[in-house]
């Protein structure tokens, strides 16, 4: 009799061992894998339950959402950008958490229903080359588009989500007949300095090869941890009394509403937007914790030295495809 308890315990243990295992979430991830898993690994340490990423393009991704639907098995949807979290929730694909997970996030910083949140936020900053003597002058985005910066200026191509996002803010503080006279400007200073990553951006400012770039501010960080002494600066733009603030956006997290497995994936959120989910976050990708009171990374400007532009990110999406027609209209590419 002894026996066959033991047995049984054993078997019992076998299977609520296989049973622990299983509990897996899959998560569509538009950022890059190196600043997810040091995330998702400490939240499976934590509580037994595995995170496998599916990684591509955030825009990729909400297509993919939206043509798989209820087949889709993903449980939730990691974004680099607001944007695409707004218009995913604008096409129903995601479910609310609850109010107690999603007010820790300033209401700003997530979608009004809840059903995403905003993780970690970046600024659109300048990066400048410290060698180059005149450029006083540059203290804004719009001016950007003087034409003293004629060939002298660096930006990313205009397809790039940031780019997009950072756009939508600018229309939104001062129209669109500005915007695309700006843009028009920016296109015709950067000539061939528009590169498909920010990286090459800072890069090229880096190098001397442009004198000014537009970039979120943690690309000129990263290239200084690896080459400290590289003459760039940062300047955070329109600063000024009557200036409208630097642009931000926020990469955020929704989940499914086709998954299965709520609780467990609001489980996930509830520790991607906790302290110690949030000081993770911040520690690795040099953004602001979206969390108040969790401090970012100590060589980024603190937030008390930025006036940041009073924009709520689901205009990010909800602006979207205006933007893009603008962009096209003015024949940037």
């Amino acid at each position: 009799m002894r026996n066959l308890f033991l047995a049984m315990l054993v078997l019992f243990s076998v299977f609520l061992g296989s049973y622990v295992h299983s509990e897996e979430l899959v998560v569509y991830s538009g950022r890059s894998d190196k600043f997810v898993k040091p995330v998702t690994k400490a939240f499976t340490e934590k509580t037994g339950i595995k995170v496998v990423l599916y990684s591509a393009k955030s825009t990729a991704l909400v297509n993919k959402l939206r043509v798989e639907k209820e087949r889709t098995l993903a449980d939730l949807f990691l974004s680099n950008d607001a944007g695409n979290l707004q218009v995913g929730s604008d096409f129903g694909l995601f479910q609310p958490v609850s109010k107690q997970v999603a007010e820790v996030i300033p209401e700003n910083l997530r979608a009004s229903d809840n059903s995403w949140v905003g993780l970690s936020a970046r600024a659109r900053v300048l990066v400048v080359n410290t060698n180059v003597k005149g450029l006083e002058f540059v203290d804004s985005v719009f001016d950007l588009a003087d034409p003293r910066l004629k060939n002298r200026l660096a930006i990313t191509n205009s397809t790039n989500g940031s780019f997009i996002a950072g756009t939508t803010v600018y229309m939104d503080e001062l129209g669109k007949e500005k915007v695309a006279s700006w843009l028009k400007g920016i296109k015709a200073n950067a000539g061939d300095g528009v590169f498909n990553k920010h990286s090459k951006v800072v890069k090229a400012v880096a190098s001397g090869k442009r004198d000014v770039g537009l970039v979120n501010h943690y690309y000129i960080y990263r290239h200084l941890v690896k080459h400290p002494d590289a003459p760039i600066r940062i300047v955070i733009p329109d600063q000024g009394e009557s200036d409208i603030g630097v642009a931000w956006n926020v990469a955020g997290v929704a989940i499914s509403k086709f998954t299965d497995q709520k609780a467990m994936a609001e489980k996930f959120v509830e520790f991607l937007v906790s302290e110690e989910g949030q000081k993770l976050f911040a520690e690795v990708n040099m953004e602001y914790p979206a969390r108040i009171g969790v401090p970012a990374a100590a060589a980024i400007p603190a937030l008390s030295q930025q006036k940041i532009a009073d924009v709520p990110m689901s205009e990010l999406g909800k602006q979207r495809n205006a933007t893009i027609d603008l962009i096209e209209e003015v024949g940037m590419y």
